[in-house]
């Protein structure tokens, strides 16, 4: 018999401290090995995690709302019933938790007992053997009586989501109850988790002598900024007429393209001439990545931001860039996305003319070698090949790079070839 402690998560490598969102589990109610507990905050999204232990839920440490150190404990699970009492009493006198089967005592675990709840990467919904759900689609599940192991997930890696067991419910395949059976507890009722209250934002926070704490969000951005100071960059601006992308939009827009995966698509298809601004640097020299992944700035509703990633750019078509796009913004502003969904970026688009900006200077992020500032595009008056005068549509661009790796030639000489392919020939982006 033993008391085992649970542990505040490393979410990301960059997470040195996470959020209570919310507990799934209530003190004195049966958990199995494997199954989700808590929810946690990082610094860049909501994660289940689960415990490594079977027993009972016997204390909670860090309640919904609050903060906690990464690898601090956060909670007791007790195998037994009659341990429940032992670990609040190990809570309350700040204890640590001891195993109790042989008459010495003996230090618990340190290990964490708590993961992330990622599905396997090949996109099925079992892990290990075991379904892969989330709390909401499990409870729904079970009021709608359908059975999850028939639904393909649509969330992350496969994981089944509360969409999945409604559709299939919608379409009939699983009788609907007329009135779901009451459950026979065989522990404590689990308590529905407190509604997250949202983290103000700076509109919310603007009364006059108050100090609002900065989010989750905000702090890893804070991190990630001043992890830059030290680095030397360079900065380089270009006139990009965009009458041909303009039109091109316009054309395809109904088929759910978007402007930001039009330009995340040239500037990829640029890169794969200019592999140096693709790169990054390390102490041990330039580091040449394989992939094109295109890192876009998504502003958080809480103030914070993101940057999720469209993975091969490149490589991947038009219309299908979209629709990942789509999702990824979605998922981004509900918190949902995986680690490698928003740090796996090898170059970054932060798209500031959809506010109506002309023209702005970019920070470059931690790890990367350039990101490009976009400004708005606007009717200006400009010179013709044929000596005339005429008006085209054209946006301001500006890089920013890593100076220890890329020079001016090399930035400019990416630009030229970005300008060229999106005035001259944007119809090759939905080949």
């Amino acid at each position: 018999m033993s008391i085992h402690e649970v542990f505040m998560p490393a979410l990301s490598s960059t997470m040195t401290e996470g959020k209570i969102v919310s507990w799934v589990k209530s003190p004195g109610d049966k958990v199995e090995k494997g199954e989700t507990v808590v929810v946690v905050e990082s610094d860049k999204a909501d994660m289940d995690v689960e415990t490594f232990y079977e027993g009972f839920l016997a204390h909670i440490i860090v309640e919904a709302g609050e903060t906690a150190p990464v690898g601090s404990a956060i909670a007791f699970i007790a195998e037994t019933e009659a341990e429940i009492e032992q670990a609040k009493s190990l809570a309350n006198s700040g204890g640590v938790a001891t195993t109790t089967s042989s008459p010495e005592p003996v230090a618990a675990s340190t290990a964490s007992t708590a993961t992330p709840a990622l599905a396997s990467q090949n996109g099925s919904n079992h892990k290990e053997g075991r379904l892969v759900a989330s709390p909401r689609a499990r409870k729904l599940a079970k009021e709608l009586k359908v059975d999850l192991t028939t639904l393909q997930g649509s969330g992350p890696h496969g994981r089944i989501v509360a969409e999945d067991v409604e559709a299939l419910s919608n379409k009939g395949k699983q009788p609907a109850p007329v009135a779901p059976p009451a459950p026979v507890p065989t522990s404590t009722p689990v308590a529905p988790p407190a509604p997250r209250t949202p983290a103000p934002t700076a509109a919310v926070a603007a009364v006059p002598g108050q100090i609002v704490p900065l989010t989750t969000f905000q702090n890893a951005v804070v991190r990630n900024m001043v992890a830059t100071i030290s680095v030397p960059v360079f900065r380089v601006g270009y006139t990009i007429t965009t009458d041909g992308l303009d039109k091109l939009y316009k054309q395809i827009k109904s088929k759910g393209v978007t402007m930001t995966a039009l330009l995340a698509k040239a500037v990829a298809v640029t890169l794969q001439k200019h592999p140096l601004l693709n790169a990054s640097y390390s102490d041990q020299g330039i580091v040449y990545h394989s992939d094109i992944n295109i890192s876009v700035a998504v502003a958080m509703d809480d103030g914070g931001l993101i940057t999720p990633v469209l993975q091969n750019a490149d490589a991947v078509d038009i219309y299908s860039l979209s629709r990942t796009w789509k999702s990824l913004v979605e998922r981004a502003r509900a918190k949902q996305l995986q680690p490698q969904e928003y740090n796996s970026g090898t170059f970054t688009l932060s798209n500031l003319g959809m506010f109506g900006v002309d023209k702005f200077d970019a920070i470059l992020p931690p790890g990367q070698g350039s990101i490009l500032a976009i400004g708005a595009s606007r009717p200006q008056v400009v010179a013709t090949p044929d000596g005339l005068f005429g008006v085209r549509q054209q946006m301001q661009v500006n890089i920013t790079s890593d100076h220890r790796i890329i020079y001016g030639a090399h930035a400019a000489a990416f630009l030229q070839d970005l300008a060229k392919l999106i005035e001259t020939n944007p119809q090759s982006l939905t080949m």
